[in-house]
C-alpha cells in the first residue's frame, strides 16, 4: 500500500442507498462529512460527533454504524443505507409510517438514526421483543418524545417485518429510496 500523508486525496467508491457513488477524500475525512458536505446527503444528521447521540446512524453492509466515528476510506466497496432508503418512491415504509401514526418524531433530528437502527434490528430479528427494541432505542438521544412513542411505533411496525420475513422498509430490496432525490431525505 502506498504511503500517504494527511492531505492526500484518495478516491473511494461505494453503494449509497442502492446507487453507486464515488468521492475523493483525505485519509482523515469522516464518513458523515463526506456524505453531507461532498455528496449532499442530509439523511445523516450530525449531533455530538462522538458517537453518543446516534443521529448519524446508517448501515454499512447491513450493520448499524455511526458515520461520525467512521473514516470515509473505510467504506470503500461497501453498501451503505441511510434513512433515505426507507421511503421507497418517496412513500414512507412501515416503520416511518408507524413513527408518524404514533407521533414518534417531533423536531426530527434523531429520527433518521432511530429509523435506520430499528430497521436494521427488525430486519435481523422481526420477532424482536419489547426489551430488545428498548435496547436499540437506548443507543439514541431524543430530547422531544420521551421515547415511549418511538417504542410504540417500533412495536407497531414489527408486524410488517414479520410479514415480510425481515424485509421491512422498502420491501426488503437493496436501496429502496429514490436515487438522488434529496427532498426525500429526513
Amino acid at each position: 500500500m502506498p504511503r500517504v500523508n494527511a492531505e492526500t486525496s484518495l478516491p473511494i467508491r461505494f453503494t449509497l442507498d442502492g446507487e453507486e457513488v464515488s468521492v475523493s477524500v483525505t485519509p482523515r475525512t469522516l464518513l458523515s462529512d463526506a456524505l453531507r458536505h461532498q455528496l449532499g446527503v442530509n439523511a445523516v444528521h450530525v449531533g455530538c460527533e462522538q458517537g453518543i447521540c446516534g443521529a448519524c446512524t446508517l448501515t454499512i453492509d447491513d450493520a448499524p454504524a455511526r458515520a461520525c466515528l467512521t473514516l470515509a476510506i473505510q467504506v470503500e466497496g461497501a453498501r451503505l443505507r441511510t434513512a433515505r432508503s426507507l421511503s421507497p418512491g418517496g412513500k414512507p415504509g412501515p416503520l416511518a409510517a408507524a413513527f408518524a401514526r404514533h407521533f414518534a418524531l417531533q423536531c426530527g433530528f434523531c429520527t433518521p438514526g432511530l429509523l435506520v437502527a430499528l430497521d436494521a434490528w427488525l430486519r435481523r430479528r422481526p420477532e424482536a421483543s419489547e426489551a430488545e427494541l428498548r435496547a436499540v432505542i437506548g443507543g439514541h438521544l431524543c430530547r422531544c418524545t420521551g421515547y415511549q412513542p418511538i417504542l410504540a411505533a417500533a412495536l407497531a411496525a414489527r408486524a410488517a417485518y414479520r410479514a415480510s420475513g425481515g424485509g421491512g422498509e422498502g420491501g426488503g430490496g437493496e436501496g429502496g429510496g429514490e436515487k438522488g432525490n434529496k427532498e426525500n431525505d429526513a
